[in-house]
């Protein structure tokens, strides 16, 4: 994998706040609880708690970043969400497209909206898309990911409820993995982890294991089988420097 000698820093962006569920991996989201502790203690941003919202005032906050940065889009919920009118979808996508200092990465459990859009625009080549497949019930995901014309496709295998070793990887090129997290955590096994390892491997695509999850807090930490993998695609080539 090449490395970038860019020092990268991570930051979150959330022109977007809210979900609904959508499949199992929903059941115990980290956001939803967030922003209903958020709501109580009186956020402004959060006063409708975990019901979808935009937020204009956010949306020039990436213009402020002169050092490249990797950013992950809408942390507190889902930019793909129908709830969101398709011209405020442009406009965050549109604020991307200028920031091309920055990698973008928008990940959704509604990836066909997604594929839709590409088809219809440029899709920029500093955004990455990203779609959860936690169990084999959303496969599907995969086929509608396929469809989404960007640099770097990626697959969030987190939370993990099941073995997954044979979901299409055909065009994709990056694969995290985790284990749930919170007190009611559903466990993961390690053979699922290891086999998506071993799989993205054999196929060449870059493997990043997140964490082990509430249930196995105790069992290695960020390690898999005695070391960290922490692989990605290398940022700098969808970048312009000015």
């Amino acid at each position: 994998m090449v490395s970038s000698r860019i020092e990268w820093k991570h930051e979150t962006w959330n022109p977007v706040t809210g979900c609904s569920p959508v499949s199992e991996g929903c059941d115990h989201c980290y956001a939803r609880g967030i922003a209903l502790k958020l709501q109580a203690m009186g956020v402004d941003k959060y006063r409708s708690g975990f019901s979808v919202a935009v937020h204009e005032d956010a949306l020039d906050i990436p213009l402020r970043w002169r050092k490249p940065r990797i950013v992950f889009v809408t942390s507190m919920g889902d930019l793909m969400h129908p709830d969101i009118p398709d011209a405020f979808v442009m406009r965050v996508l549109d604020v991307m497209r200028r920031c091309d200092r920055h990698v973008f990465q928008i990940l959704s459990k509604r990836p066909e909206r997604m594929a839709e859009l590409s088809g219809r625009i440029s899709w920029p080549s500093n955004v990455w898309a990203g779609t959860t497949v936690e169990n084999r019930k959303v496969y599907h995901r995969l086929e509608s990911l396929r469809r989404v014309d960007a640099v770097v496709r990626f697959i969030s295998f987190e939370p993990l409820l099941s073995d997954v070793s044979d979901a299409d990887l055909t065009g994709i090129h990056w694969a995290a993995v985790g284990g749930e997290s919170g007190p009611d955590a559903r466990p993961m096994k390690i053979e699922w982890a290891r086999a998506l390892r071993d799989r993205c491997i054999a196929e060449g695509i870059s493997f990043f294991f997140k964490q082990w999850g509430g249930a196995h807090h105790s069992s290695g930490g960020r390690t898999l089988d005695g070391r960290i993998w922490d692989e990605m695609p290398d940022p700098s080539g969808q970048l312009s420097f000015i």
